[in-house]
């Protein structure tokens, strides 16, 4: 496509009006070769308009995220055209303007994260070539593009790649950036005109920044050789009093450059103190001061908050060092520290009123116990609690109390002083907290206050107090105060405020009131005790959870648009709590809860903008179906018939208008609802019809279906596998044709082996046999030419499962890969599978290679035929299986929560898929009836199958095999 035409489609991705088809054109022409090249030059045409070559920019690196290199780490994308795009790209960047700076520099990440170092051998010393002693613009570009590729080292594991790789950088970069550094200190020294100060201090930033990047793993040995000069740098930097012009007016909200340079410096130096305190130390006192300073000094616009919060957080650092606690363990110093630097910022400001009633989701999300927002309230009583722990609880606590005593006076001379109890409450909390506040609430409380007394005498009235009888924000507070303080609260304690947050769940109700009431509700109901949940469908009645149902439907359907609607994922994930605890109390309910549910998914798919509140609605039709499915006696086909006419119209839109955020969940649900129809139903029509469409390669083309169409595709098979090779066996490709794509991914093996799996347990082997040798030539090419750790454990267990499945046998496992060439069985089996089968670590393979290795040895080719010298090693490696500490400590009950599984459980709209939880799919247990965890189970199969062994050998066993084993082993099977 011309370079015209795209910027024709660029133009119009920008029009709500043409915006989905002009994209849809662009995905269509995006593969053909130079279309990237294309890209690169349109953003650097100066002649068009600024809002197109943004959007290309935008655009390219999209592009790069899907299509530069596929899971397995190949290139997607022509090598020419790549070879052009890093030959170009960082001299195109530097002529760029800022904002597409920005957006180019993500790029360049992208293919740095891919290629850097080995592919991109040279990127760094491009860079460092680039860098120029008088052009600062220029330079800020090339700072640019070394922060977005170093950063990435930030959250990163500790390896040996990584300091490699850090390593190589540094010996590039550090000498060019400390140079940087003093020469750009040098010219801020002397600087007078405003705009080239804006412009050095734009550097200053990115030089800061790349700094902790530097620094973040490790401290290297050129940054300590050099710490008196750098770090002298830095602290100038922090007590500097910016010109006015460089500082924005009082009334001006945006943060001023000068500001960002500090609130980096302070986050350097905090990693300084808790990682490097035994180099950093001489100069932390110096810091101290200076921070100090700054804290006292800030003011209390919205500008300042980053800045204050870092500045608490070193604070917060330096508290834990023994040789700086004198400087805050005295009472008069505590005073000033509480007087000078808490209360100004715990205190709610004008502005936080003003978010409260404006944008109160946001307020919510700022304010939250957990939540990843630094706020100065987070901050101050962050440090609060290290003060606490870490100087004097006794004498902190009392030197607190005193001013929330005062506050609570104040309150209550004047119920207009409504400010004066937020504050006391919000200290008094912090107070109480012991070790950090985790999603789990507080696990341990200060023993010197009385958490339920001060409730009581505090807290419980604004709890019940009428709507508009006292400031909102102080109902907010009683509420939050249980959710805090929950775990230490009795169950009967808990259940008797069940009715007063209830009554909050109303539209009349301010919008943060009534989200937090949701929250805490949903945090109650997940509370466990003794890995039990504290809360069971025993406690919530038909009655109180379709009340609570009902009114926070109202609350979530009282939106104006999808991204409204969409917008407070809080009360759909109270929602979603209600049900997973209610279980099948609402069974006279259900109808209704999912044509809610099902009017919703249709309302915000028309625009997906919050991928929580998403998840959380799937997971809430998920779960309505499991529950409603079942009866006492099992799973009631005739429901799951009416389940299926319910919900499948309102899914079978979301594929027919491809809303790919949602794709994954549908397949999900399909699968599900299909696993559920006993197996005397026949396939439903409208499944029959997905079959060729779920064979597309487009429907795999995204990562996020491969899970969830995998399954469904089991589903199916499993159902009525007879669609796949009727009339003809031939029909079996297309199915033989994904399974061989899954296998030859390095990400997506695992789900090939389930699908050929379920293939080989529901198709007929006679049907498949014309099949199997190509199956099985697929399996060794793998495993020959890019074989992983991941690929040849899973490969054990499949040979494994071959040898234990009813249908098939121990016999079929050998021939199945002996049919590609005799002999080739034994070579995989003692190169690979008997290595492996002893350090299988989960629970369930660990028992399915124990049964299928044990019946190995019972097969006609291990005991007369060609591998009867494989019985005596696959005894050994039974014993050590049977012996091993995983299966002698194995817990009867090994199962994952639902909340556990949520803690790992990254949700959001992209290529990752998203699991629901509530209906995730078991795998394959061939061996039902052997306990995963009964080591006495486990070690009697295994004599079974010694004595049956025994009998097939001509009871020679004893006298011919047993006196080669080890001595453990003679022992174990005597």
């Amino acid at each position: 496509m011309s370079f015209e035409s795209i910027a024709v489609l660029l133009q119009n991705s920008l029009n709500p009006a043409t915006s989905r088809d002009a994209e849809k054109q662009l995905r269509e022409v995006e593969t053909q070769p130079g279309f990237s090249l294309t890209l690169l030059q349109l953003v650097s045409a100066k002649n068009l308009a600024a809002s197109v070559r943004l959007s290309g920019a935008i655009f390219f690196k999209n592009f790069l995220k899907r299509k530069f290199i596929d899971e397995d780490g190949n290139y997607k994308i022509a090598e020419a055209d790549l070879r052009q795009i890093k030959a170009s790209i960082i001299d195109i960047m530097l002529d760029l303007p800022d904002n597409l700076q920005v957006q180019m520099g993500e790029s360049i990440s992208i293919i740095a994260e891919s290629d850097f170092p080995d592919r991109w051998t040279n990127l760094v010393d491009e860079l460092v070539t680039r860098l120029s002693p008088t052009d600062w613009v220029r330079n800020k570009g090339v700072l640019t593009v070394a922060h977005s590729i170093f950063r990435r080292w930030r959250p990163l594991f500790r390896s040996d790649a990584l300091f490699l790789e850090i390593k190589l950088v540094l010996e590039k970069f550090q000498q060019p950036f400390l140079h940087l550094l003093v020469q750009l200190d040098q010219l801020i020294s002397t600087e007078q005109s405003t705009a080239q100060l804006a412009c050095y201090f734009d550097a200053l930033l990115l030089l800061v920044k790349i700094y902790y990047d530097l620094n973040c793993q490790d401290i290297p040995e050129f940054f300590e050789d050099n710490l008196a000069q750098g770090m002298g740098i830095i602290h100038k930097y922090l007590h500097y009093a910016p010109a006015s012009v460089l500082q924005n007016a009082a009334e001006d909200d945006e943060i001023d450059v000068v500001t960002r340079v500090q609130t980096a410096i302070c986050e350097l130096v905090s990693l300084y103190t808790t990682r490097y305190e035994d180099v950093f130390e001489p100069l932390i006192g110096d810091f101290i001061q200076t921070v100090w300073a700054l804290l006292t000094a800030a003011t209390a616009q919205p500008k300042n908050d980053l800045l204050v919060s870092r500045a608490l957080a070193f604070l917060d650092s330096v508290v834990k060092i023994a040789k700086f606690q004198p400087m805050f363990s005295q009472e008069a110093a505590l005073k000033e520290i509480v007087e000078k630097i808490l209360l100004p910022n715990v205190r709610i400001r004008d502005t936080d009123e003003e978010l409260f009633e404006d944008d109160p989701i946001e307020y919510i999300r700022r304010d939250l116990e957990g939540s990843d927002s630094d706020t100065r309230r987070r901050s101050a009583t962050d440090f609060l609690r290290s003060l606490k722990e870490n100087v004097d609880e006794t004498l902190v606590t009392n030197v607190t109390m005193v001013y929330v005593n005062s506050f609570l006076a104040e309150y209550q001379a004047n119920a207009a002083n409504w400010k004066a109890k937020d504050m006391a409450v919000y200290l008094f909390s912090a107070l109480a907290t012991k070790g950090a506040v985790t999603q789990s609430g507080v696990t341990s409380t200060n023993l010197l206050i009385d958490v339920v007394k001060f409730f009581t005498d505090n807290v419980a009235a604004d709890l019940m107090a009428t709507k508009g009888a006292l400031h909102p924000i102080l109902k907010v507070d009683a509420i939050k105060y249980i959710y805090i303080f929950r775990n230490q609260l009795t169950k009967q304690q808990l259940f008797e405020t069940f009715p007063l947050l209830s009554a909050h769940l109303t539209p009349d109700n301010d919008y943060v009131v009534y989200t937090y009431t949701a929250i805490t509700l949903e945090k109650i109901l997940s509370i466990h005790k003794n890995n039990r949940l504290l809360f069971t469908k025993a406690d919530i009645t038909s009655q109180i959870a379709y009340g609570l149902v009902s009114n926070l439907f109202k609350l979530t359907l009282n939106s104006s648009s999808p991204e409204k609607l969409a917008e407070n994922e809080f009360l759909m994930k109270t929602i979603m709590r209600i049900l997973l605890t209610s279980e099948n109390n609402m069974a006279e309910h259900v109808q209704a809860l999912l044509a809610h549910l099902v009017s919703i998914v249709e309302v915000i798919a028309k625009n997906p903008s919050n991928p929580r509140f998403s998840h959380y609605t799937f997971e809430c039709i998920a779960i309505l179906i499991k529950h409603s499915s079942h009866t006492a006696t099992g799973v009631d086909g005739a429901k799951v018939i009416q389940l299926i006419e319910l919900v499948l119209p309102s899914l079978l839109g979301i594929l027919g208008s491809d809303v790919q955020e949602f794709v994954p969940y549908v397949f999900q649900i399909l699968a599900y609802l299909l696993e559920l129809l006993p197996k005397e139903h026949p396939l439903p029509q409208t499944y029959q019809q997905l079959i060729k469409p779920l064979m597309s390669p487009s429907v795999w083309e995204f990562r996020g279906n491969i899970p969830g169409v995998t399954r469904l595709l089991q589903a199916i098979v499993a159902q009525q596998a007879s669609v796949f090779y009727e009339p003809s066996p031939e029909a079996l490709t297309p199915l033989l044709g994904v399974f061989q794509k899954l296998i030859s991914s390095k990400v997506n093996d695992v789900h090939g082996f389930e699908l050929l799996e379920t293939i080989l347990i529901n198709v007929p082997v006679a049907v498949l046999q014309p099949f199997l040798k190509q199956v099985a030539m697929v399996l060794l090419q793998r495993l020959q030419t890019s074989k992983t750790e991941k690929f040849v454990r899973k490969l054990t267990v499949f040979v494994a499962s071959l040898a234990v499945l009813p249908n098939l046998g121990p016999d079929f496992a050998v021939q199945f890969l002996d049919e590609v060439q005799p002999g080739v069985f034994g070579q995989v089996y003692l190169s690979f599978v008997l290595p492996t089968s002893a350090s299988i670590a989960n629970i369930l393979d660990r028992k399915i290679v124990v049964a299928g290795l044990s019946n190995l040895t019972t097969s006609s080719q291990f005991t007369t035929g060609s591998y009867t010298d494989k019985v005596l090693p696959t005894l050994e490696v039974l014993l050590k299986l049977a012996t091993s500490e995983s299966i002698s400590g194995l817990k009867a009950d090994s199962s994952v929560s639902f909340d556990q599984e949520y803690e790992f459980e990254e949700i959001s709209f992209g290529s990752n898929f998203s699991k629901l939880i509530a209906i995730a799919n078991k795998p394959l247990d061939p061996a039902p009836a052997l306990s995963n965890t009964d080591k006495g189970q486990i070690k009697a199969y295994i004599t079974a199958n010694l004595e049956k062994l025994n009998q097939l050998i001509g009871g020679s066993l004893s006298s011919q095999v047993l006196p080669n084993l080890s001595p453990e082993a003679q022992a174990f099977f005597a």
